[in-house]
């Protein structure tokens, strides 16, 4: 059921302060679904709906929120009940919100904390931004090779409430290193007096707290998980990434992807949260940068202008020629920047990509270079014809050859290579078509 349809069965029991009728109305609710109820109410009575909620419930619901959400939330929440919230979040939620919040509003949250939490909480703040140990969280459970099947079952239902999974189980030697992983059910179907160490094969797969969100991503991918451990640089197991958190990055890094693509800079927030101003500046800086490299494209004209001059048709295929030269290249250039991306294919396989294209290249150009040939003739001669065809195939070529090996550069220079944006790609192609075009027509015309 939509909460729509029961708002207004909510504001009654608000207003006859029927706090636990409220409480129960709610308790079958998705947490989704009362975040987006409690956005919808005025902030105080935001407050008392989400009051009503049970400790872990009220956590649960905070987690989907909004940073903006849960930062005017977290405004209107007295200190203990802020106190209460941040204790019941999950580490991993805990960290996200801490690290996105102003730096003085990071400090009061921070001295709300027992003593237990915020050594937690500074841990996981201490991790480089963008890390994998920004995203675990350090509620795990691990046993003992040592110790038996049953041993091992007593330990996970004594220590199992507070993980976040327990489909995975891991194994750790005395001094805490990673050893192995079971799936919970090896160790249900399996003998109680059988000991731990009998079941290891010691292949597992895990994630150093230092690498790379973005790397986790894949690791996730490849290996099909719902869960990874995380390690030290010594193997020491620190914690565990779950899948939804994974997945939130996913749709972060795709989101900027996205943004670059378009020749904008990354928004830190949703669009419908983006004022105008950070709209304004996350789009003027990339245009302005856009308007330098437009120049070339001038100059190319003003250099060749004789030459326009001298067949004013040439004019009127600018248009075609550019903006095919800069749709092939923003083709190429997504491919690739995508194909990069996904790891399908590596920065040393730079030439096969970049022979493949060429033979790509070719064969586009050849077939619009016909098409563009025709419409020449028709328009401005059989010369004119000539002129634009093989400007086609050298724009169409050049081009697709731009939009491929932009994003291995960056790549190499450790940029991302989304920043070879459509915008960026369509503007060198212009250039570069412009160049390619007037010196056929004087080369053409100066025979002739």
């Amino acid at each position: 059921m939509s909460y729509i349809a029961v708002k207004p069965e909510i504001e009654e029991l608000i207003e006859a302060r029927k706090w636990d009728a409220l409480q129960e109305a709610l308790t079958d609710w998705p947490a989704a679904e009362i975040s987006e109820l409690l956005m919808s109410l005025d902030s105080v009575e935001r407050v008392v709906v989400f009051r009503a909620l049970s400790r872990r419930k009220a956590a649960e619901v905070f987690s989907w929120m909004d940073r903006d959400d849960q930062e005017a939330l977290l405004y209107n929440l007295q200190e203990d009940d802020t106190r209460k919230l941040l204790a019941n979040l999950a580490p991993d939620d805990r960290t996200r919100l801490l690290e996105e919040l102003p730096a003085t509003v990071t400090q009061r949250m921070l001295s709300l904390l027992n003593k237990e939490d915020l050594a937690e909480a500074r841990e996981l703040l201490g991790y480089p931004e963008e890390s994998v140990g920004r995203l675990m969280t350090p509620d795990v459970v691990a046993i003992r090779p040592g110790w038996t099947v049953e041993e091992a079952l007593v330990h996970i239902r004594e220590n199992g409430k507070d993980s976040e999974t327990l489909n995975v189980i891991y194994v750790v030697n005395d001094d805490g290193s990673l050893v192995d992983d079971f799936r919970v059910r090896q160790l249900l179907l399996a003998d109680p007096e059988t000991s731990v160490r009998d079941l290891m094969d010691e292949a597992f797969v895990a994630l150093q707290a230092s690498a790379d969100q973005e790397d986790a991503i894949q690791v996730f991918r490849d290996y099909d998980r719902v869960a990874l451990p995380v390690t030290d640089s010594e193997g020491v197991l620190l914690g565990i990434v779950t899948v939804d958190d994974v997945l939130d990055v996913a749709r972060e890094e795709a989101t900027e992807d996205f943004h670059k693509g378009a020749a904008v800079s990354p928004l830190r927030q949703g669009y419908r949260e983006s004022s105008i101003w950070s709209l304004f500046g996350s789009r003027v800086g990339w245009l302005s940068i856009l308007i330098l490299v437009n120049l070339v494209s001038s100059g190319v004209i003003a250099a060749y202008e004789e030459t326009l001059e001298a067949a004013i048709a040439l004019a009127f295929f600018i248009p075609l020629l550019i903006d095919s030269g800069g749709n092939a290249g923003a083709q190429s250039a997504t491919l690739m920047v995508r194909a990069i991306a996904t790891k399908n294919v590596e920065l040393s396989q730079w030439a096969k990509a970049f022979g493949k294209e060429i033979a790509v290249g070719i064969l586009l150009g050849v077939v619009m270079g016909l098409l563009s040939a025709v419409l020449g003739i028709f328009r401005g001669g059989p010369e004119i014809g000539l002129i634009v065809g093989l400007a086609m195939v050298g724009i169409i070529l050049v081009a697709n050859l731009v939009g491929t090996i932009l994003p291995f550069i960056l790549t190499y220079f450790d940029l991302d290579p989304a920043v070879a944006s459509a915008p960026l790609i369509t503007t060198i192609a212009d250039a570069a078509g412009l160049l390619i075009y007037f010196s056929i027509a004087a080369a053409v015309l100066g025979s002739i």
